[in-house]
């Protein structure tokens, strides 16, 4: 069974199976002023994008979103790769869009998520 360990302090996303490591990625945090919830989270929802909506297509995610139980945080791909390993976002977890697209094959919804410091 997969779970999900976030560490804000490393800026790293920890992929276990069980209780060993199976995947290591960098991540961008949010930023002081809209730091990333600590806490035990589930992804709720897994949506690739671009995701078009009325008025065109939704980018601000990257190619990847993993929703957590947490209202509007989530798990996400970035087209601004240089805010990986930084603390730019708005609480969101931000990850290059290739991990995030091979971090969505292996969770599924329901599966937990750890975020410490």
């Amino acid at each position: 069974m997969y779970s999900i360990l976030i560490s804000l302090s490393k800026r790293r996303l920890y992929l276990y199976n069980n209780s060993k490591i199976v995947k290591s990625y960098p991540i961008g945090v949010g930023k002081i002023a809209t730091q990333t919830p600590v806490g035990n989270y589930r992804i709720i929802s897994k949506v690739p994008y671009p995701y078009t909506y009325p008025g065109g297509p939704l980018t601000v995610f990257g190619t990847y979103w993993l929703g957590l139980s947490r209202p509007h945080y989530g798990i996400h791909g970035t087209n601004r790769p240089s805010s990986i390993g930084k603390m730019v976002s708005k609480g969101c977890i931000r990850m290059h869009n290739r991990n995030v697209e091979e971090l969505a094959r292996y969770v599924k919804i329901g599966t937990m998520v750890s975020i410490r410091w």
